[in-house]
């Protein structure tokens, strides 16, 4: 266990606490006869799963039905339903529309996949790869992560699953719990470093800004390829919080170890069960600090999915914020990037290669 103590503050540096950082091998999987008998399903199978509920309640407006006006108007019902919302509904009502008077379409089953088609349209551009290559201007500056949300979203949890992904993708990750205001979200931050085995800064109390201020000196020292930083949840509505916000993204800028335009990525964990109140969360956090990716989580529940829709038409003169990933459950493998055309298969229950064309 190592300790970093406290510095001289200087203007552009805040005071810092006694740190610890904690470094921990991997806890290893359970090796039992059960684990080994009864493999994990697949990504796709358990995405299908997730959005049953939502999928079952547009899928089955298309079983033994005539492409009329009935269905088209019970198909906007369903959508938005779906959390989909006014603008996303109306657009793929409208072109739906269009496609069936102009290919004649009579037969629901063929109405459903260009409903598909439309949808993965929709949603391709929030489809987006996470680059942490390192700043060729700054080779050993780390790449930092701010991730940012409202309190139950899953924030936290998600920190620790994308240092797994990243992990699995060769990369080094250091861990910051930047949440000082709430005990049990830095000793779960622990807890995921533990089961990444992954050095975690922390310290009891104090400014949210120093810790991470300290993490970013400490990456820095020890080449480390990525810095993801937690943050404290708040509300869009507590201003004096967001304000906190903005101090944490201002001081990783400020760290002589961060290199430039830093942090690289702030993202928004957003949770898939609040519908339209997602896009409130959006417009605040983007507002407050400049969100360059989200990440929608727990769409095994009662999540409906079609917010997604709703989150592709936000911006109306510029190119939507994108969707890094997508989380189904709590285990470690349970997060992944977002696939428009897996997503909208899934949804559906329908292949991915037949809503993209492919044979």
């Amino acid at each position: 266990m190592l300790k970093f103590w406290k510095r001289p503050e200087t203007p552009d540096e805040p005071a810092s606490a006694a740190l610890e950082v904690s470094v921990t091998a991997p806890i290893p999987a359970p090796e039992t006869p059960l684990a080994n008998a009864l493999p994990r399903r697949s990504w796709i199978d358990r995405l299908k799963n997730g959005l049953a509920k939502t999928g079952s309640g547009i899928s089955n407006l298309f079983v033994g039905t005539k492409v009329d006006e009935a269905l088209f108007e019970e198909l906007e019902s369903a959508l938005l339903m779906a959390d989909a919302g006014v603008d996303a509904t109306t657009y793929l009502i409208e072109q739906l529309r269009t496609r069936a008077r102009k290919e004649a379409i009579d037969d629901g089953r063929q109405l459903k996949v260009v409903l598909g088609r439309l949808m993965v349209e929709l949603l391709l551009p929030l489809e987006k790869r996470l680059d942490v290559a390192r700043d060729v201007a700054a080779p050993d500056a780390p790449v930092v992560i701010m991730m940012v949300g409202v309190n139950g979203a899953g924030k936290t949890t998600s920190v620790g699953k994308l240092a797994k992904y990243l992990q699995a993708e060769g990369r080094t990750v250091m861990l910051a719990a930047g949440d000082t205001f709430r005990a049990a979200a830095r000793e779960q931050l622990v807890v995921w470093g533990e089961r990444n085995g992954v050095a975690v800064i922390a310290q009891q109390s104090g400014d949210p800004a120093a810790v991470v201020f300290d993490a970013v000196a400490s990456a820095a020292a020890r080449k480390t390829d990525v810095l993801i930083a937690d943050t404290a949840g708040r509300l869009p509505t507590q201003l004096h919080l967001m304000d906190e916000l903005k101090k944490v993204k201002r001081v990783i800028g400020k760290a002589p170890a961060a290199g430039s335009h830093q942090p690289r990525e702030v993202l928004l964990v957003i949770d898939g069960n609040t519908g339209q109140n997602a896009i409130a969360q959006v417009r605040a956090f983007d507002a407050a600090v400049g969100l360059t990716g989200l990440i929608v989580t727990k769409l095994d529940g009662t999540a409906k999915g079609g917010v997604l829709a709703a989150i592709a038409l936000l911006r109306r003169d510029a190119p939507p914020i994108p969707v890094y990933f997508i989380g189904i459950g709590e285990s470690l493998d349970d997060l992944q990037p977002f696939v428009a055309s897996q997503f909208v298969a899934a949804l559906l229950g329908e292949s991915a290669d037949e809503l993209t064309g492919a044979r």
